[in-house]
């Protein structure tokens, strides 16, 4: 089963499927796993901003807000993903690192 959320970007509506991006997210991101836990739109969101935030690296060696928007930007455009998969991913990206803010 696909979910589709609306999403709106600039006044313009569009349909999100989280499911299928969770996938592609997958994809470029291929020695971690990501179960689903509660929805698929949640699961994404949860995993992007763990990568912004570098959770996933010691806290010692853990980089920037910047940086790892970078580097996850980076890691997206390079990757064999669809152009619109792309643009869905790091639209999110944008969207969550814009909304968390470092301590």
């Amino acid at each position: 089963m696909r979910v589709a959320v609306t999403g709106s970007i600039r006044g313009m509506e569009y349909m999100v499927d989280y499911t299928h991006l969770i996938a592609e997210y997958r994809k470029i991101w291929n020695n971690r796993s990501l179960a689903v836990e509660c929805n698929a739109e949640d699961t994404l969101k949860q995993a992007i901003l763990r990568e912004l935030k570098d959770e996933n690296s010691h806290p010692r060696v853990r980089r920037p807000l910047f940086e790892k928007y970078y580097w996850a930007t980076k890691r997206i455009m390079e990757s064999c993903l669809a152009d619109h998969d792309k643009l869905e991913l790091i639209g999110l990206h944008i969207e969550l690192a814009g909304n968390y803010h470092e301590d």
